[in-house]
């Protein structure tokens, strides 16, 4: 099954990501940033955390300010593995997010295009 996995920002200020489905986002996640030494990373936490563990809920579209016009491919991939527990293989920017620090890939790769 496909999903049509879109990046958003609520007006809350906070970067989202989710399925989207009837004019709602489904089990989103927020798009945490976190300066390392090796650069900005980023981090994927269910949207209810830290009362909800794993990702769920939804959130309607007249709470989305900007939505961009992609996501990256990897990001999705990461999502799509985060939501459903089952490893995907991709390539690119977010690649080999196990041998970066924390676990989290290297964003500032992402703001270079």
């Amino acid at each position: 099954m496909s999903y049509d996995i879109r990046l958003v920002k609520l007006v809350t200020g906070e970067t989202v990501i989710g399925k989207f489905k009837e004019d709602k986002i489904e089990e989103p996640a927020v798009i945490q940033t976190v300066p390392s030494q090796q650069g900005v990373q980023i981090m994927l936490l269910p949207y209810g955390y830290p009362f909800d563990q794993e990702m769920g809920g939804e959130l309607a579209m007249q709470h989305v300010i900007f939505e961009y016009k992609k996501c990256p491919e990897d990001l999705k991939t990461k999502y799509l593995e985060a939501t459903t527990n089952i490893t995907l293989s991709s390539g690119g920017a977010l690649n080999d997010l196990d041998k970066m620090a924390g676990g989290t890939p290297d964003l500032s790769s992402l703001l270079k295009k």
